[in-house]
């Protein structure tokens, strides 16, 4: 086609890409913001179960005897304080870290970077899940007793004691699924920087 003696071929016309870079861009900023809305909820969450947990005691009297109820005395409990506290302090760092990082703006991101945070979520996902599994388990059995091993119920004299541990482990199950969400997302930012149409110098915060 011509105008005014002007040629253009139809190969030649320039095609512009400003809708789907802006695209990018918005899911980029979506997954930067769920990321870190996701650690500082496992830092609070985690902190919190910790906290529970740790200073729950109940003292009781049986048969004229004190008898001091705490989460030493199981060590599932123990078990999920540790991973917790450790699940709050890892959360927090790496929230720090994305915040800096939206601050200063697009910083280089190295696979072997992305590597390193994608595997340390993937532990904190299975140390969290395992930890409420084995607190979950544990409190049923205080709960509910065992009668065939003649395990008594314990939660009918530590009552107190038992509605807190509840309440850590309610927390703790909601940091074991925001830490899963966090190992979903550390893959995405970890595989998409194969991509065939990645650039070497990949933008990361």
């Amino acid at each position: 086609m011509s105008y005014l003696g002007v040629g253009v071929s139809p190969g030649n016309v320039p095609v512009s890409h400003s809708s789907s870079s802006t695209n990018l861009k918005v899911i980029d900023r979506r997954v930067r913001v769920a990321e870190l809305v996701l650690r500082f909820l496992i830092c609070g969450l985690g902190l919190a179960a910790a906290l529970l947990v740790a200073t729950d005691t109940q003292v009781k009297e049986i048969f004229m005897i004190k008898k001091k109820a705490k989460f030493t005395d199981m060590k599932a409990l123990v078990f999920l304080v540790i991973a917790n506290g450790i699940a709050a302090a890892y959360s927090l760092l790496q929230a720090l870290r994305c915040v800096m990082s939206m601050v200063r703006g697009n910083v280089l991101f190295s696979k072997p970077l992305a590597w390193i945070i994608f595997s340390a979520d993937q532990v904190m996902a299975y140390v969290a899940v395992a930890a409420v599994g084995a607190a979950a388990q544990s409190a049923a059995l205080a709960k509910l007793g065992q009668s065939e091993l003649q395990w008594m119920k314990i939660c009918n004299m530590y009552d107190k004691f038992c509605n807190q541990v509840g309440e850590g482990i309610a927390s703790a199950v909601l940091v074991g699924l925001s830490a899963i969400l966090i190992s979903c997302i550390s893959a995405f930012n970890l595989f998409r920087l194969y991509g065939g149409n990645k650039n070497k110098s990949s933008s990361r915060w």
